[in-house]
């Protein structure tokens, strides 16, 4: 997958109309691609900046039905998304893992009710289940979290759900599209669409970022797969369109593993706000969160802000024997989740309550538009938008193809203990790298397992492009430990430049770029 040649590819297509272009390249508008080209439609996706660097980067992490929504009532989605994630960790097993989770109880009551509500869980997933739900007294569950808070510990719950690498998906999920002959180009933006003299879209205006190209692309329908910049292209199309996303930010904190001492996550039902809370083991470390705050502006770069800091600590710290403190977060991240709210939830409720079920709409102009949604539906998302194009646009009627399809790095028996497990099949070519030159196995930085040799295979076949296409989605250096990726920068700009072709002084500026964008992710002082 290389950047040139799929610009080549454009420049070859000409005037000729694409079947479908897709805005987007995060989660949604990469599952579309994939099933569009899949399907033999000639497809082409452009992404304003890298693959996956909004909300599809910034997840919990999980693959699940999701717990909570049963708790509100909507079977569809759980239902839905159990089966969706049976079906990810059958098609990309090196990237979805089973992972245990616990719900401490702390109230006799709680016991009976959350196994009940589990098994339940249990027989939606049906032939699909990760494993059975099962209650356990207080030291079964302190066998399996050492670190629990034991002052009015009853017992617990386990049960089983997935867990995952969000960006490394996508960049997977891009690769398998361009094996089916899809086009999908980052840093290219639309800047406007294009209409015929019917008042129809047949096209978008775009620009490529790094080069300054533009260009003027056909095609016989538009899809709008921008997450929570949806409404932006809603606007091109029509200035008077009503707002149809509105956006919550979800925060996380990244600690060190010991924090939970053991491989079970941690499920917390109960939470002041009323969400959800989740301690998740990951890549050597742990995710906390999340938050559930409506904002009013969307940003490519959101920012956590100090309360929400402040209640993953607290609630966290009512669970812990070691409290999570400031000084213990290794990095925090926060994403902007796309939420489909209906008409009357478009200036107020709480957004906690607002549906992740995902929602299609077709403008007068034919331009398809696809929000709401959660990683784990993105491939039931993807093949009912590209039902929906095909019957706009008038393509000649495929079936979807994804629900058996391996995505790219596909390998049976993964070794999670493979430090480069995650790249599934791609590994071998790595260590055959290493192999020639044993200096590109060499660590990064000693808190971290990243060598050079990753960086040399995302560029030369994920397109990446910077610093941060790097060391925040082609690896998950900023993710995991903020500041050693600061530490790590000037390395990776010096292989990036001899890869791409750049001067010093491009990696003074790269280095300089991600040194500012990181210290939104660490605590000062």
């Amino acid at each position: 997958m290389k950047r040139q040649r799929m610009l080549a590819t454009i420049r070859k297509q000409g005037e000729k109309p694409w079947d479908v272009i897709i805005i987007g390249g995060g989660a949604t508008g990469l599952g579309t691609a994939l099933d569009a080209a899949s399907r033999g439609y000639r497809t082409l996706l452009l992404e304003q900046s890298d693959f996956s660097k909004g909300t599809s980067s910034r997840s919990t992490k999980l693959v699940h039905g999701g717990v909570r929504y049963l708790a509100q009532g909507d079977i569809s989605l759980v239902l839905e998304a159990l089966r969706e994630r049976g079906l990810l960790r059958h098609n990309a097993p090196h990237l979805v893992k089973n992972q245990s989770f616990i719900i401490p109880n702390y109230d006799w009551w709680d016991g009976p009710f959350y196994t009940l509500g589990m098994k339940v869980y249990d027989m939606m997933a049906g032939k699909l289940g990760l494993g059975p739900s099962q209650s356990l007294s207080s030291e079964e569950v302190l066998e399996a979290i050492p670190n629990l808070k034991t002052e009015g510990l009853c017992g617990g719950v386990i049960y089983y759900d997935g867990q995952f690498d969000d960006s490394r998906l996508a960049v997977n999920i891009a690769q398998t599209c361009a094996e089916h002959g899809g086009v999908l180009v980052n840093y290219m933006g639309v800047t406007g669409l294009v209409k015929n003299g019917d008042g129809l879209v047949s096209g978008v205006r775009a620009i490529d970022y790094e080069s300054g190209e533009e260009y003027l692309l056909a095609a016989k329908n538009v899809v709008n797969a921008t997450g929570v910049f949806v409404d932006e292209i809603m606007q091109m199309d029509d200035p008077g369109a009503a707002a149809l996303v509105r956006p919550s930010q979800g925060v996380h904190v990244i600690l060190e593993k010991d924090f939970l001492d053991g491989e079970s996550a941690i499920m917390i039902p109960k939470t002041s706000d009323g969400r959800v809370l989740f301690a998740v083991p990951w890549h050597d470390r742990v995710v906390v969160g999340t938050t559930d705050t409506p904002l009013d502006e969307c940003s490519l770069e959101p920012r956590a802000l100090e309360e929400e800091i402040e209640f993953i600590l607290s609630t966290a710290g009512k669970y812990l024997t070691r409290e999570p403190q400031r000084r213990d977060i290794l990095s925090i991240f926060a994403g902007l989740r796309p939420l489909a709210a209906a008409k009357e939830d478009a200036g107020g409720g709480a957004t906690k309550e607002i549906s992740r079920s995902h929602h299609l709409q077709v403008s007068l102009s034919g331009l398809v538009t696809i929000t709401g949604g959660k990683w784990t539906t993105y491939r039931k998302m993807a093949q009912d938008t590209v039902d929906k194009v095909a019957m706009v646009a008038g393509l000649a009627e495929q079936p979807c193809r994804t629900e058996d399809m391996p995505i790219h790095g596909w390998l049976s028996g993964v070794d999670y203990d493979d430090p480069l497990y995650y790249y599934g099949s791609d590994a071998d070519g790595m260590r055959d790298l290493v192999s020639a030159d044993p200096e590109l196995g060499k660590p990064l930085h000693s808190h971290l397992p990243y060598t050079p040799v990753e960086i040399i295979w995302a560029v030369r076949y994920e397109m990446a492009r910077t610093v941060e296409d790097i060391l925040a989605r082609r690896q998950r250096a900023l993710f995991l430990d903020a500041r050693a990726a600061v530490e790590m920068a000037p390395r990776v700009a010096e292989i990036l430049a001899l890869e791409l072709g750049y001067d010093k002084e491009w990696q003074a500026s790269q280095v300089e770029q991600f040194t500012g964008l990181a210290r939104g992710y660490y605590l000062e002082g």
